[in-house]
């Protein structure tokens, strides 16, 4: 205390008197390394008192390393200069609700054991709680910090809000949050950086605004990020390792790029009219000193793969989807899916392998990409086997109608992205979900359903193949017991001779075949059932001599045989084509 070699907490009760008898609103003072009750405090607010005001005002206030026994309550006090906490501790509640501070604030290295409440303080100059502690809930609630704020290296033990403050930049690097943190409404106007955060509890910045630049990340969530409503004014890049990232109605106003580890994505509905890119990183992020950042919160997880959740309501036209998992995805109502980018490792999900029985009959299911809405509806048919996922909740119900124009999309995406094999995929969901709709007439539904039998429209060439073989074998059973004659008929020439001499006329005649009877399953019979069979599949004419009923299987075979060889070559195209 000025004049005495001893603190406030310690002089006499009388120089304390009239020392604080002394002080007046606006008053600067020092009681570094004091020791605070909370009836002391309170004298020494109470000394400060501005009756215009109603509430106390103090000038330069230096509390570096001063220890607060009880309640430190701040609340309503003006700081008209800079006001210095640093290490401080606060054993008891600290409270600076709707403090303000016209000087820069310094709580580097404090300590708050219990709760601390900076709910709609003001900060008019720089703020620095740079590795301060906080032990109990923090509340810095429609705060106002009209400066640099830094809570670089701060730890925060318990739940934090920083609901409805206004930061001019925040910093919150290597901030440690070990619960949940709350930003929900926030607004940073000039920047934001958050690299090398930790989160071990959700990090809320729905409904944030981010005007100018901003650093997220790389910074690791143990649970879930929320960026719901958040809106992001310029260019942005986010790093983040966390287990989910929401990003429901989020706004981007310029090009933004994502890159994640670990996440399950929900992108309903956001809006952006720039190129957006959302990517898996491979390898961890790097820090600024090159080294690469813990990720010790994930060493249970299996794998660092990004999964799609949802993209329902997304204009589609500028997302660019890298290395994606996009196998639960929700596409049904996304914008211009058509023109989505697709670029490296996307996969969706497959149909159920193996072999399964509906009701007696086996069923199995060639491997194809699908949708996860797919899977959806047919694991709500009655007579669904075994391996198609079920919805979650709030997924919502839709039917081949709704999914048909998805799978058209989605094929034409990857038609433009010359990746032909991916499209046939697509193009086979797009075809199932036509047969199995509502809307179409019966008879279309029975050529898709003829289409599908014979070929897997036009994709599968071992189940064309399979049909051309079968055909091929009834047609040459069919010719070697009713095609084929008894014996192959000869030419016989009868002739007229005239009694007088003269020329001679021959008649060429040919005697019909006969249907042959005894043992018509012989090795030569075979022979010519079998190459008229092959010249059937190729669209030709064997010139064998046939029978009427032989002549009618030919006719037959030439137009059947040849249809199931080109569709085993129309699927074998659309599965090596580039």
């Amino acid at each position: 205390m000025p004049g005495h070699t001893e603190c406030l907490a310690h002089v006499t009760d009388a120089d304390r008197d009239t020392y604080l008898a002394g002080l007046a609103p606006g008053s600067s003072v020092d009681h570094r390394g004091t020791t605070f009750t909370q009836a002391l405090l309170a004298a020494l607010l109470g000394a400060c008192h501005d009756p215009t005001t109603g509430h106390p005002r103090l000038g330069a206030a230096r509390f570096g390393a001063a220890t607060f026994e009880g309640v430190a309550d701040f609340g309503a006090v003006t700081f008209d200069g800079d006001a210095d906490f640093g290490t401080a501790t606060f054993k008891g509640d600290a409270t600076f609700t709707a403090a303000t501070f016209e000087g820069g604030a310094g709580l580097r290295y404090a300590t708050f054991m219990t709760h601390a409440r900076f709910g709609s303080a003001t900060f008019n100059r720089g703020v620095l709680f740079r590795s301060a502690t906080f032990n109990g809930f923090a509340n810095f609630r429609s705060a106002t910090f009209k400066d640099t704020s830094s809570f670089r290296l701060a730890t925060f033990k318990h739940h934090i809000t920083f609901a409805e403050a206004t930061f001019e930049r925040g910093s919150f690097q290597s901030t440690t949050f070990e619960d949940d943190a709350d930003f929900t409404s926030a607004t940073f106007e000039r920047g934001a950086d958050f690299g090398s955060t930790i989160f071990e509890g959700d990090a809320d910045f729905g409904s944030v605004t981010f005007e100018r630049a901003v650093n997220l990340g790389p910074l690791v969530c143990a649970e879930r990020i929320v960026l719901s409503g958040a809106i992001f004014g310029r260019p942005v890049t986010l790093s983040f390792a966390a287990r989910h990232l929401e990003c429901r109605r989020t706004r981007w106003l310029s090009t933004a790029e994502i890159r994640l580890r670990y996440t399950t994505v929900d992108f309903a509905h956001a809006v952006f009219e720039y190129p957006l890119t959302i990517a898996a990183e491979t390898d961890p992020f790097p820090l600024p000193l090159l080294q690469p950042m813990a990720e010790s919160l994930f060493a249970t997880a299996p794998d660092a793969s990004v999964r799609m959740a949802s993209l329902r309501g997304v204009d589609a036209a500028h997302l660019v989807l890298s290395d994606v998992d996009l196998s639960e995805c929700l596409f049904t109502g996304t914008v211009h899916l058509d023109q989505v980018r697709l670029e490296g490792a996307c996969s969706f999900a497959s149909v159920p392998s193996g072999r399964h029985w509906r009701g007696r009959r086996p069923v199995r299911f060639t491997q194809r990409r699908t949708l996860a809405e797919e899977h959806h509806w047919r694991a709500r048919q009655p007579a669904a086997v075994p391996g198609w996922n079920g919805a979650a909740a709030g997924a919502g119900h839709v039917g081949p109608l709704q999914l048909a124009p998805v799978y058209r999309a989605l094929r034409k995406a990857f038609e433009d992205g010359k990746h032909e094999p991916g499209a046939a995929d697509f193009y086979y969901g797009e075809m199932e979900m036509r047969r199995h709709a509502d809307d179409i007439p019966r008879s279309e539904r029975g050529l898709l359903t003829a289409y599908w039998a014979l070929s897997g429209y036009g994709l599968r060439a071992s189940r064309a193949l399979g049909w051309l073989a079968a055909c091929m074998m009834v047609t040459i059973v069919l010719m070697m017991g009713f095609g084929l004659p008894q014996d192959d008929p000869k030419q016989r020439a009868t002739a007229t001779v005239p009694a007088g001499g003269g020329e001679v006329t021959f008649e060429i005649d040919k005697p019909d075949p006969r249907n042959p009877t005894g043992n018509r399953f012989t090795g030569k019979r075979f022979e010519k059932a079998l190459k008229v069979t092959l010249n059937s599949v190729v669209f030709r004419s064997s010139g064998q001599d046939l029978t009427t009923t032989g002549t009618y299987i030919e006719m037959t075979s030439r137009l059947t045989e040849p249809i199931l060889l080109g569709l085993a070559i129309l699927a074998v195209r659309n599965r090596v084509k580039r």
